[in-house]
């Protein structure tokens, strides 16, 4: 099994930057896609990033020039660099790890960004 752990969210003002990170632990095996989704109250999970094992990455149109995702693999971990927040980035983002070729996804406990003047 995966544990999924994330940091970095917070309060902060339209504008602003965040970094979230997300570190993973347990039985790690190669292959797998990382990526960082959110949920607005009232609305569905969306994808925010993802990026992949070999680093291709992929963003939601709203997020892009904005958004930044990245992993380091000797330390299974993921980030995302937020710059121009924007009030309607305001959800809990949660960190996903895939691995496709056994059906299998491990998600961490969700952290609240809000942006607000």
């Amino acid at each position: 099994q995966v544990q999924l752990v994330e940091s970095g969210g917070g309060l902060v003002q339209p504008g602003g930057s965040l970094r979230l990170s997300c570190a993973a632990s347990g039985s790690i095996t190669n292959r797998y896609t990382m990526g960082w989704y959110r949920q607005a109250p009232g609305k569905q999970r969306e994808l925010v990033a993802s990026i992949t094992s070999g680093g291709i990455t992929n963003y939601a149109d709203s997020v892009k020039g904005r958004f930044t995702i990245s992993r380091d693999n000797a330390k299974n971990t993921v980030f995302l660099q937020m710059d121009s927040l924007k009030p309607e980035d305001t959800a809990v983002y949660y960190c996903n790890a895939k691995w496709a070729a056994i059906d299998y996804n491990t998600w961490g406990q969700g952290t609240q960004v809000t942006v607000s003047s």
